[in-house]
């Protein structure tokens, strides 16, 4: 029901701006379920088709590739879908893939920088203000900084739905090949294009989870043979409907 503000006392219009100061502090570190896709709106998630049907491909695809132009809603895409993994808080009208336990994943960039400017902020928000990304404050435990890098964050823990803890960590491309050994990952997000030998050991990673990798990346470098792999398994999916969500695999 609509009022004129004007009507209002001095006293009533205090106490309103001190509840619309109080939902601005909530929505700034209320995390991904508040940050955007709403149910309903002009930033409700149907005004997005594109981003959601790469969601919904993750059903049966264990490997994808969103490629759009820049400041196209890329790395939000990967960055929402990482929160709703790590905190298994999904949203009523999510269509892709669910995980009803916590998880072990990686979030990855090019170099530290652009993973800390891009892909930490996406998640935690800019350096100082951990909380007001993706990932809900009260949700986030055990940040770890990393060595050599100023305001980078190494890895850290989230409070999981379920009452566990899921674990993110981050990396770049720059570490090489040998950084990404180790343990298996259920999800792994790559923000812009993966050298093939760092990509091989994502797929490695998760496969004995069954994990999912994503990647969202504007193809700045061409027609390479990372992009052309993807286009070719893709153009034989009915599913995709040329919205330039690439699914399938990457193959040497």
């Amino acid at each position: 029901m609509a009022f004129n503000v004007s009507s209002l006392s001095y006293n009533e219009k205090e106490q309103l701006l001190r509840l619309l100061e109080e939902k601005e502090q909530r929505d700034l570190v209320g995390g991904h379920l508040v940050k955007i896709w709403p149910e309903e709106g002009p930033l409700s998630y149907k005004h997005y088709p594109k981003h959601i049907k790469f969601i919904e491909a993750g059903n049966e695809h264990r490997e994808r590739f969103f490629s759009a132009a820049n400041r196209a809603g890329k790395s939000i895409t990967g960055a929402y879908e990482l929160a709703c993994h790590l905190t298994g808080l999904y949203p009523d009208w999510w269509p892709g893939k669910k995980f009803d336990h916590p998880i072990e994943a990686w979030a990855c960039g090019d170099t530290s920088q652009t993973t800390r400017d891009i892909v930490q902020k996406e998640l935690l928000g800019p350096p100082g203000s951990e909380g007001t990304g993706m990932i809900a404050m009260h949700l986030i435990e055990n940040i770890r900084k990393k060595a050599g890098v100023p305001d980078a964050v190494e890895s850290f823990k989230v409070k999981h739905i379920s009452g566990g803890y899921s674990y993110v960590g981050f990396k770049s491309y720059d570490q090489g090949r040998r950084s990404f050994q180790g343990t298996a990952k259920h999800f792994i997000w790559c923000d812009e294009e993966v050298p093939a030998d760092v990509y091989g050991e994502c797929v490695v990673r998760t496969m004995t989870t069954r994990g999912l990798i994503i990647v969202t990346a504007t193809p700045l470098k061409g027609l390479t043979p990372f992009v052309q792999n993807f286009m070719e398994t893709a153009a034989q999916d009915e599913t995709d409907e040329n919205v330039n969500v690439l699914t399938g695999s990457y193959h040497e």
